[in-house]
């Protein structure tokens, strides 16, 4: 390394010497003090890589005077280390395995394809609710995730024991974000020279942006990137905007993280902070505990933001204590912090580019909803949005159903009720989101037991379900003895991973999904969780709300979104008094005390000290072993050889114009990375529903989407193909569905695009604002690809998505400001040609702007490509081709 502004120097600490990269050792350059947290990570980071290849000492420089309105520059970023989940992971593996014999291929070493840096993979999305509401949904749930997953799971071994560098935390520990939180992040990190800096990390999860809680600087990217990044290669990136939030007040009483974390997300969605860094500042910021800090970081994927981060103090020290880290671990993180600058000042103003306050003492009680994190609802106001939101949702149906619609239904156990629109039908405790926070999960714990001592149950039609992010949470239910009222609600665990945050939230009672289905009725769910997306929870359920875990312990005794629960009372207690939310709502206090008393750090050192075991069944899984992966395409139906390298050549082919290209798909706003990759349970009659039963899997083992990533044959039958997708070229028809031309039939979005295929023809997409928002999903930019698509033609982009649209080289395109789909006229009808692409190949520097003509219309476009390595990953066809070409070059 280059070392140019003599940087490196040693920390003592106790009777320990590390080596560091002094941040003081630029000061010259100017005010290092005045850089905002976020950024002082960066600036170590290029000090400490400065190669004068990827990193050069301009690029120091620049970063330094970065405030001063200076123009955007590309900076190369490279994290300490990668965390996945097995969703995303599992085709990240997939692709190493097939890069590893692509390599052979070119004539280089197969083993150069090998993580350079920690790589950290949680099994945590393949657990499915389907069995709820008894004591033995955990081992039932368990069970059938092993049996379900076992070929996935082989796989994961094999890549554990094929790969350095790559380790895999087995299933039934907890959620990746929380593991991550309790155990893996270190805040400092030290590697095997002895050389400490800033632990920084990407995730091929959105949410990865969790961490930021405990002062971690890590956000979400697509797999392709994070793989990229295991490789070796720099993440590009542009130095980002840096929003400041100053904090004051505190928290008033009855209100919990959810609501601070709803009323941020509100915020900062209206704000706009896509893109951008969000950083915490101020005397507030000391009230806001560090569960409540990774809550908000958490929700960053929701507003847009890259991070959302909190810098160093004691609320971290004592967190990085309470979680069992060594004595000596969090020596190193104060001493650090402190000689680089990275300890909170309360009275400190860094110099952000944008300047937001909150005072905690205005948030009040807040759900979100029925399809959108960011749109908050009063509580106080719930009844009367939901009934707006619900006549709306008739409206866009073009239905005249009535607001009481009611269905009867009597269950096998003889008990009957009637089913009607805004009735809960999904009530679960889950996701990373708030399973991460003692104090909401504990106040939903006493919710249950003040609750259940007045004689109050859960209604009859609601699902409902308790999924922890770590074994830490049952540990501290049981000893502060809240289990047995949560589980009289029928609040049972049924596993420890994002069930029905992610979809996986298992199928509805019978009598009540054929009740929905036969009265056409607008279901809830209500959930602890961060997304609640169109079609996402469940396939029977149509409108979706975030919520505190005690709030969702009172919806799901309410049984119905028709209520104020603020105003109107659950339910009656045995002798018919009327029991209002007020009643059985927890005091600060109480909620502290228990805290207190049943937290303790062995708890963390239990559920962690075998972390990278398992249980018996994982270890005993039979594994295939050797360097190289003997694919079964054949009989396979989980994993795959990836079709991404195949002939691949040392130098890549010419860029060619895109000409004669006909619209896949013409889509509105916030269309998310949940309408276009496949996600959630698979429909027997879908083209991949179809696909598995033509190979003797039947239906009660199609498990999800998720769970068949490392398989392309189905993903890509499912891209495109969400149950809520409105493609404007079959409206009002709903689902995965196109109209193929010149013959104007409406068929399946995957058979139109085979038939494309088949003709030669390259494929675009239209859509509005904020396309492609949502989780990181990588098979979002690779069903895509494979479907055929050219390039996607938006109003706007979501960052991560447009990122791995670039990563499989597809051309992200923008409407310039004031041009849409309407104000174009266009139809999605049209032929598409787009000149100037050509260029791409030859321009050293980035190309703004390329010509759309569509039918007898033309217009320009801005090219979305946004640094130099990025056209670089475009002309060689995608970020892994450029990587693999690389390695064998090298």
């Amino acid at each position: 390394m280059a070392n140019s502004f003599g940087s490196k120097t040693d920390l003592v600490v106790g009777d320990k010497s590390y080596s560091i990269h002094a941040l003081s050792a630029t000061s010259h350059l100017g005010d290092v003090s005045k850089l905002p947290f976020s950024l002082k990570i960066l600036l170590e980071n290029l000090l400490r890589n400065e190669d004068g290849i990827s990193v050069k000492a301009s690029d120091i420089e620049y970063l330094i005077n970065s405030r001063n309105g200076a123009a955007p520059q590309e900076i190369a970023f490279s994290p300490a280390r990668i965390l996945m989940q097995d969703f995303t992971g599992v085709p990240a593996v997939v692709d190493l395995a097939t890069m590893r014999d692509a390599m052979i291929e070119l004539g280089g070493d197969p083993n150069k394809v090998n993580p350079l840096i920690p790589a950290e993979l949680v099994i945590d999305h393949s657990v499915i609710a389907d069995d709820f509401g008894n004591s033995d949904s955990f081992s039932i749930n368990a069970g059938l995730e092993a049996q379900r997953n076992k070929e996935r799971y082989q796989f994961l071994r094999w890549g554990q024991q094929a790969f350095d560098n790559f380790s895999v935390v087995p299933p039934d520990t907890g959620i990746c974000h929380q593991v991550n939180l309790e155990y893996l992040a270190r805040v400092v990190f030290v590697d095997d020279n002895n050389n400490a800096y800033p632990d920084t990390l990407v995730g091929t999860d959105s949410h990865t942006t969790m961490i930021n809680g405990l002062s971690v600087v890590g956000w979400g990217v697509g797999g392709i990137e994070a793989e990229a990044a295991m490789l070796g290669q720099p993440i590009s990136m542009l130095v980002p905007r840096v929003v400041g939030i100053r904090l004051s007040g505190t928290l008033p009483a009855g209100t919990t993280a959810t609501d601070l974390v709803l009323t941020v997300t509100e915020m900062l969605r209206a704000h706009g902070v896509v893109g951008k860094f969000v950083e915490f500042y101020g005397p507030g910021c000391a009230n806001v505990p560090l569960e409540n800090r990774a809550t908000i970081g958490n929700m960053s994927p929701e507003y847009g933001s890259t991070i959302t981060v909190f810098p160093i103090d004691d609320e971290v020290l004592k967190y990085l204590s309470l979680t069992g880290r060594s004595k000596d671990q969090i020596a190193l993180v104060e001493a650090y912090a402190k000689t680089q600058g990275l300890w909170l000042d309360p009275d400190h103003v860094p110099q952000y580019d944008e300047y937001l306050e909150l005072d905690l003492s205005t948030i009040v009680p807040s759900i979100a909803g029925p399809a959108r994190p960011q749109d908050r609802v009063p509580l106080t106001q719930g009844k009367e949005r939901f009934i707006d939101a619900l006549e709306k949702s008739f409206a866009q149906q073009g239905s005249k159903s009535e607001l009481s619609n009611k269905v009867p239904v009597t269950l096998k156990d003889g008990r009957s009720f009637d089913i009607d629109h805004g009735h809960i039908v999904i009530a679960a405790i889950t996701s990373c989101t708030n399973t991460s926070n003692p104090s909401v999960m504990v106040a939903a714990g006493l919710v249950a037991k003040k609750a259940v001592e007045l004689g109050l149950k859960a209604k009859p039609w609601v699902k409902t379900t308790l999924a922890p992010g770590s074994k830490v949470v049952m540990d501290y239910y049981d000893r502060a003895a809240l289990t047995p009222y949560l589980e009289k609600l029928g609040f049972f665990l049924v596993g420890y991973g994002c069930t029905t945050c992610i979809g996986n939230s298992g199928p509805l009672l019978p009598e009540v999904s054929a009740a929905i289905a036969a009265g056409n009725i607008s279901a809830v769910s209500v959930l602890s969780g961060n997304r609640n997306f169109e079609g996402r929870i469940n396939p029977d359920v149509r409108m979706n709300y975030l919520a505190s875990p005690p709030l969702v312990i009172a919806y799901a005794i309410a049984g119905t979104m028709n209520i104020n629960l603020a105003s109107e009372p659950l339910g009656e207690t045995t002798g018919g008094k009327a029991v209002y939310l007020s009643d059985i709502w927890p005091s600060e206090a109480e909620v502290a005390e228990v805290i207190r008393q049943s937290i303790g750090t062995e708890m963390f050192a239990s559920s962690y000290n075998n972390a990278f075991l398992g249980d018996e069944r994982w270890q005993t899984l039979d594994t295939p072993s050797g360097s190289q992966f003997k694919w079964n395409n054949k009989e396979s139906t989980y994993v795959h050889k990836a079709p991404f390298f195949a002939g691949i050549t040392p130098t890549p082919a010419p860029v060619k114009p895109i000409v004669g290209a006909r619209v896949l798909g013409v889509f509105g706003d916030s269309v998310t990375t949940d309408h276009i990759s496949p996600a959630g349970s698979i429909k027997a009659s879908s083209p991949a529903g179809e696909w598995l039963s033509m190979r003797g899997v039947p239906q009660g083992d199609f498990n999800s989407y998720g769970a068949r990533r490392g398989n392309h044959e189905v993903m890509i039958r499912g891209t495109f193909a969400n149950i809520r997708i409105r493609n404007r070229l079959v409206e009002p028809k709903e689902g995965g569905f196109t109209k193929l031309f010149p013959e104007e039939t409406i068929t399946t979005i995957y058979d139109a695009a085979m038939t494309y295929q088949e003709r030669g023809v390259s494929l675009v997409i239209l859509a509005g604002k904020e396309y492609g928002s949502g989780s990181s999903r990588d098979w979002a930019a690779k069903g895509t690809f494979l479907l055929g698509v050219r390039a996607v033609i938006a109003e706007s982009f979501e960052r991560i998505h447009r990122s791995n649209l670039v990563g499989m080289g597809i051309l992200p395109l923008q409407f310039i400001t004031g041009d849409s789909i309407a104000s174009l006229g266009l139809s999605g009808q049209e032929v598409f040609d787009i000149s100037g692409v050509e260029e791409l190949a030859q321009s050293d520097s980035l190309p703004d702007m390329v010509t759309v003509t569509a039918g007898d219309k033309s217009f320009d476009v801005k090219v979305r490509i946004d640094t130099p390595k990025e056209l670089d990953y475009y002309r060689h066809g995608g970020i892994l081709q450029y990587v693999l070409r690389n390695l064998a070059k090298s």
